[in-house]
């Protein structure tokens, strides 16, 4: 064989390998944003972690607003370090030191807060492409989402089905429906939704004051990385005592930083699942937001680490441009035997419900 013969033997031979490269691959997953509409209440919401990027609400005159605080691009999300309306997960929240033991096997996570774990690490599922399963629009719009959380993933072990639902049930009721299945060992699971919400609209300022109300009689406290002591203590007679309408700036200078603590609901509504989480309000726009669940316990963030974030229109997001709901299992609970396990095994389903009603007050 020639030089000029072997040469041409040569490139075809790579040419070909690289087709048969390229055929074998996994189709590229793309993002996109899908809107669901009804009436003039509508929300968008993107693929990137499940991400919900608007929410969309009259105020008492009828004029529309975008109530919770996002980006533009869905390039701004891919770098957010705020979770803006992510779905976070597998474990939302902070693990002490990043790493648990489960069944006698110590397991070490990526540590993306200092030296614990937040949010499910660097990559949890806020920080990946999620599949669209099914998106269904008419009277009660709805999309539904899925992940599969390999073994290994951040750390935690075995093989997790995850999905989410965003659905409008009726005039201005969002549900949200969270399902994790695991495949093949026990996991921690704990998701949570992390949007922020400024009922008066996403680039009106602060959320200071808003009213707000949470069912719990208690906290679990936390030291200074913000995790939890173990300890349950009561509200009442404290600057985090929302039991009654207040509001957000009326106490918030009594709380180093502003609120980022996990309250402790009140028993189920029903008695068994469904609990009225929290009611927030503006009164200027006259917007109402219901938050009902069926989590033991809610995160209350006031937005205390932003500053100078760029966000939707043009707004610069500031600290306290807006609060966060989170409901979820107690956090650091795999340290904690006396907070409420959540840890899933073969043949148990982990269900996570939302329900966010709103509602707009008129002016007398």
């Amino acid at each position: 064989m020639t030089r000029k013969s072997s040469l041409l033997f040569v490139s075809i031979f790579l040419l070909l390998s690289a087709m048969v490269i390229v055929s074998s691959a996994k189709p590229r997953k793309m993002v996109g944003i899908y809107e669901l509409k009804k009436g003039d209440f509508s929300l968008k919401v993107t693929n990137w972690g499940a991400t919900i990027i608007s929410v969309i609400l009259p105020d008492n005159k009828g004029k529309l607003d975008d109530v919770v605080l996002g980006y533009d691009k869905i390039g701004s999300y891919v770098n957010d370090t705020t979770y803006f309306g992510a779905l976070v997960g597998r474990v939302a929240n902070r693990i002490a030191g990043s790493r648990f033991n489960l069944n006698g096997k110590v397991y070490h996570l990526y540590p993306n807060d200092g030296k614990n774990s937040l949010h499910g690490g660097h990559r949890g599922f806020s920080r990946v492409i999620w599949d669209v399963k099914e998106k269904v629009d008419g009277e009660f719009p709805y999309i539904t989402m899925h992940y599969n959380s390999f073994d290994g993933e951040q750390g935690f072990p075995g093989d997790l089905d995850v999905s989410v639902t965003y659905k409008i049930e009726e005039d201005y009721t969002l549900s949200v429906a969270m399902h994790a299945v695991p495949k093949n060992k026990p996991t921690p699971v704990n998701l949570a939704q992390h949007s922020y919400w400024n009922l008066a609209g996403h680039a009106s300022g602060s959320i200071l004051n808003h009213k707000v109300q949470i069912f719990a009689s208690d906290v679990t406290p936390v030291d200074d990385e913000l995790i939890p002591t173990g300890e349950i203590k009561p509200v009442s007679g404290t600057p985090f005592d929302f039991q009654t309408p207040t509001t957000v700036g009326s106490r918030i200078a009594h709380v180093k930083g502003g609120y980022d603590i996990n309250y402790v609901l009140d028993s189920p509504v029903d008695g068994k699942g469904m609990r009225k989480v929290a009611v927030v309000e503006d009164l200027k726009s006259g917007r109402v937001m219901e938050l009902w669940a069926n989590q033991p316990g809610v995160q209350f963030y006031t937005g205390n680490m932003l500053k100078d974030q760029k966000g939707k229109g043009g707004a610069t997001y500031e600290q306290h441009a807006g609060l966060c709901l989170e409901t979820q299992d107690y956090p650091d609970a795999l340290h904690h035997s006396n907070f409420p396990s959540e840890i899933y095994g073969h043949g148990d389903v982990y269900k996570h419900q939302m329900v966010y009603k709103f509602a707009v007050k008129k002016k007398k």
